[in-house]
């Protein structure tokens, strides 16, 4: 049985973000968060259907496709930078820690829509509420995760943080799959919680530097199925680098 997700009202998010670390977004709750019109990101759906294999994986596996891409918020404007690698510390990853890893970019098609650009500025005034006012450094991956290899892995790393300060989760689609479970605990405490994340345009917030996150592996139902997500990092100072 799927565990719902426990819903925050957007008007509750920073609240929910500085009690316990994490907020949880209904698709009308992301909408409006984000002050888009219900069903503006929807459209965006197709841009998940071309993404190329990751060629990064260390476990061997063909069940993981992305694209990134890096841009800077900073005083109400947004900046994408010229592309860049993805990297990450192996205390933040160790399974795939201290690569520099060169994903296809995302789409002009994606940076350049109107539901995302206020996406990501809603995300970068959640984390300056959060954090203090500041320039973002902004990670953007597309994902989708399938069931070629029978199992498909959303967090081949388990559970971790990302080294940054705030963590957007977001659910795009979710098809002819078991799994795929949502974990978050406590990075310096005892408490957890799972749900699973099922409405296409539904969101996950995480103040990364207060809790651990995961997702566990998705298996097929009946023939192939998939999960996609948009996965959103901010992070202060600069970007993550070797």
């Amino acid at each position: 049985m799927l565990l719902p997700a426990p819903v925050t009202p957007p008007t509750l998010v920073d609240d929910a973000l500085r009690e316990r670390g994490f907020a949880v977004l209904d698709a009308a709750g992301l909408a409006a968060f984000s002050g888009v019109a219900s069903g503006s990101f929807g459209e965006l759906s197709p841009l998940w259907e071309d993404l190329p294999l990751d060629a990064y994986l260390r476990d061997g596996g063909r069940y993981r496709r992305r694209r990134h891409a890096s841009l800077v918020l900073e005083e109400g404007q947004h900046r994408v930078v010229p592309h860049r690698a993805h990297w990450q510390p192996v205390e933040y990853n160790a399974l795939h820690g201290g690569m520099e890893r060169w994903f296809e970019p995302v789409s002009d098609r994606l940076l350049q829509a109107p539901a995302f650009v206020h996406l990501m500025h809603a995300l970068g005034r959640c984390a300056s509420r959060l954090k203090g006012e500041q320039p973002w450094y902004v990670e953007v991956h597309q994902f989708r995760i399938d069931t070629t290899d029978g199992i498909g892995r959303p967090t081949p790393e388990g559970a971790h943080r990302d080294g940054v300060d705030l963590v957007a989760v977001v659910l795009v689609a979710r098809s002819g799959i078991k799994g795929g479970e949502t974990r978050v605990f406590e990075a310096h405490g005892s408490h957890g919680i799972r749900f699973t994340l099922t409405e296409p345009w539904s969101a996950l917030l995480l103040d990364d530097e207060r809790v651990i996150h995961e997702s566990t592996p998705i298996q097929p139902r009946d023939g192939p199925g998939y999960r996609d997500t948009l996965v959103v990092t901010l992070r202060a100072g600069g970007f993550q680098g070797p």
